[in-house]
């Protein structure tokens, strides 16, 4: 069942329903000329909605051309108006067809009188019509054809009565009506584009709808799928939101807008997983009641199976198990809600899991700036945040927002050719150099006036496009003298999949200078001949390694030793499913360790993972970008602080030096002050310097090595 589009065509309501053998509907004209006969006796409800529903099909109205036909849709329309006006449900369907058709007939020819008739037609249908699901359907259409007559003549009146309309039905619980979305976001576009002063309210509903909207969907691949139907306003409303802020000056709000965003799934499962250490202080019983719902709630979420969570004994009779996982999902968030009442209740407690203030985000930045492209067609920007004073703003070119979704496309295309085709270096190189010139030049340049030193640590939290683009390793940087050099030899870049993710990171532990040890996890195959010397050098760290080779790197084993281990290596094939995310994977001895049971493990003393192996940092295709749907974020949000992760297809031959230089640097006696894990950065940065330097490098080996987290 499809939604809305704001095309002109609708959604087809339940009522409207018509088996594949009635589907093909009869000419117009035909159907016109029975209806004297038909009238002529009383006519039987049913059978009459089964004969003319077929014809009034949106599927079959929407896509007509002939403008003879249109005009004959037109005028059965309007005789079943006539004919059959206490038949409740052919009257909503003809009306709403009616208007279609008039529209159509205006998309046709131009001509401003059917767009006119159209929206006559439809607001007489909204007063006579009787079903409250078939008036919402009507309002909708008429906001579809007010909004186009507006973009067309320009109507104060028209702007006027779209602005009443908008918040009428966006109030509606659409219970019967699968997706109506689109009315806050096209509220929002047409409230900006005319300068509206409900433009802000309209874009926060639609984003709190679509964060209302996760919870009608019981498990975390399902949450995810809805995100998926809702690709379109995700992935523009909060970065168009955020650039309204921008416009009018609220760069603190924007940020936090930004946030608030993205990682959608990530941010509800960081909400099952608070500390409870200070709510136990000041009520014991509250913090067990929230634990235990948090348990239920994060079982449930992260099942692969739903009928392994329906309660046989409570099970209502008739449904199914995805409707009563629905079900229970509904009432444990009812039951979590209250007891965040009574939580923030508590003294001292007022903010608990609320959206983050921009004053807490800004602590993301208290090791060095986080910089976030924000990119919106209204307007892309590059805003620099930093513990002390107010965010940077770089204002971008006109074309920045385009350049950016064709250096995209252009990178991805070329990888599907092969990863060692000259056309992808040639690519990888023209779109290094066009991100210098379009972000890395400029935020070098603010860098250097905000008197951030070289060799500083950075972040980036990129957005939409700028998630599948190596900004780390942006240029050559223009210059006349001595070899190339590019962003990361000017600071030591990070990725993060959020603020919030980056502060989490650093939450506090009883961490220790000690060295930590590393759990080495290798089931490498043919194809991975330089397995056992990446072992062997990771084997020689002046620490304790314990090995999981081949048949002993069960899922099973390893999931439990890592609860044991501060570091963690991979030496194994990284899996991407295009389209499912969650079952992306390590390919291990009798299985797969996917990303979802990842995410299932709780690991409080984990610091830092090496992932060599393919795509851990690569989104999948069909997923959406500014989730961070990849093996290295759900390692982090599982624990770890940093990750070591790869963008693409990683090189064998590459493994053993990457792993000696990058230990030999974590682990060497000149960085005592800092936590090992927080070493890693620079650590990476170093070690890709020196794979850069070998002969015979091409770009896409070196290029490929991503750092996440502190």
């Amino acid at each position: 069942m499809e939604g809305f589009r704001l095309d002109g065509t609708a959604y087809t309501p339940d009522a409207l329903f018509v088996p594949p053998e009635l589907a093909k509907p009869p000419s117009f004209r035909d159907l016109i000329a029975s209806l004297p006969e038909e009238m002529a006796v009383k006519p039987n409800p049913i059978k009459a909605f089964m004969k003319h529903i077929p014809a009034l099909q949106v599927h079959h109205i929407s896509q007509l051309t002939d403008m003879a036909d249109i005009e004959d849709g037109i005028k059965y329309c309007r005789h079943l108006l006539v004919s059959y006006s206490r038949n409740t449900e052919l009257t909503s369907a003809s009306q709403s067809a009616l208007g279609i058709l008039l529209h159509r007939a205006f998309q046709c020819t131009h001509k401003i009188g059917y767009l006119n008739e159209a929206i006559s037609a439809t607001r007489d249908g909204i007063n006579t019509t009787i079903p409250l699901s078939s008036r919402v359907l009507l309002l909708f259409q008429l906001t579809v054809w007010l909004s186009t007559r507006l973009k067309f003549l320009r109507h104060e009146e028209d702007l006027h009565e779209l602005m009443q309309l908008f918040p009428t039905l966006a109030d509606y619980r659409f219970d019967n009506l699968h997706d109506l979305r689109p009315i806050s976001s096209n509220w929002a576009s047409i409230a900006r584009r005319f300068g509206h002063p409900s433009a802000s309210t309209a874009y926060d509903r639609t984003m709190s709808s679509i964060q209302a909207s996760l919870t009608f969907a019981p498990t975390l691949d399902g949450q995810h799928s809805r995100l998926v139907v809702m690709r379109d306003i995700l992935q523009t409303i909060p970065l168009d939101y955020a650039s309204y802020y921008i416009d009018t000056g609220h760069l603190e709000q924007a940020i936090e807008t930004l946030e608030r965003g993205r990682g959608l799934l990530w941010s509800e499962m960081r909400g099952l997983r608070p500390s409870i250490d200070q709510i136990r202080l000041a009520d014991s019983n509250l913090a067990d009641k929230f634990s235990a719902v948090n348990r239920e709630l994060e079982k449930l979420t992260m099942a692969l199976s739903l009928h392994n969570n329906v309660d046989r004994n409570n099970n209502l009779e008739g449904m199914d198990p995805y409707g009563h996982s629905v079900m229970r999902k509904q009432k444990l968030e009812d039951d979590r809600e209250k007891l965040i009442t009574q939580i923030r209740a508590l003294s001292g407690f007022d903010t608990f899991l609320k959206p983050p203030s921009f004053d807490t985000l800004r602590s993301a930045a208290s090791h060095g700036p986080v910089i976030i492209i924000s990119h919106s067609e209204w307007r892309s920007d590059i805003l620099i945040l930093l513990h002390d004073s107010p965010p940077s703003l770089i204002p971008t070119s006109d074309d920045f927002y385009i350049r950016a979704n064709k250096l995209q496309d252009q990178l991805l295309r070329e990888r599907k050719n092969g990863l060692d085709s000259d056309a992808y270096e040639n690519a990888l190189c023209a779109v290094l150099k066009e991100l210098y010139d379009l972000v890395g030049g400029p935020v070098i340049k603010r860098l250097n006036d905000l008197n951030i030193p070289e060799q500083s640590r950075v972040w980036w939290c990129p957005t939409s496009a700028f998630c599948s683009l190596p900004l780390h390793a942006m240029g050559p940087i223009p210059s006349d003298v001595g070899p190339k050099r590019y962003f990361l030899d000017l600071y030591i870049p990070s990725y993060i999949p959020s603020l919030s993710a980056l502060i989490e990171s650093r939450k506090f532990s009883l961490q220790t200078f000690n060295k930590p040890s590393i759990l080495l996890v290798s089931k490498p195959n043919d194809e991975m001949p330089q397995a056992p010397k990446e072992m062997k050098a990771v084997q020689a760290v002046d620490t304790q390694v314990m090995t999981l080779f081949s048949a002993r790197a069960t899922p099973t084993a390893v999931l439990e030793c890592l609860r044991n281990h501060s570091f963690a290596h991979f030496v194994s094939h990284g899996i991407l499913e295009p389209g499912k995310p969650f079952e992306a994977s390590f390919k291990l001895h009798r299985g797969r360790l996917p990303l979802l049971d990842i995410v299932r493990s709780q690991l409080p003393d984990a610091e830092f993972a090496f992932l060599s192996a393919c795509h851990t940092a690569e989104l999948t295709d069909g997923s959406i970008a500014d989730e961070v749907l990849h093996l290295a974020a759900a390692m982090q949000f599982c624990g770890f602080r940093s990750v070591v992760g790869t963008m693409w297809a990683m090189a064998d031959m590459d493994g053993p030096d990457m792993a000696k230089n990058f230990y030999h640097s974590v682990f060497s006696d000149g960085t005592q002050e800092a936590n090992y894990y927080e070493r890693t950065a620079g650590a990476l940065r170093d070690t890709v310097v020196r794979l850069r330097g070998k002969g015979g490098m091409t770009l896409e080996r070196w290029v490929n090595y991503v750092h996440y987290g502190a």
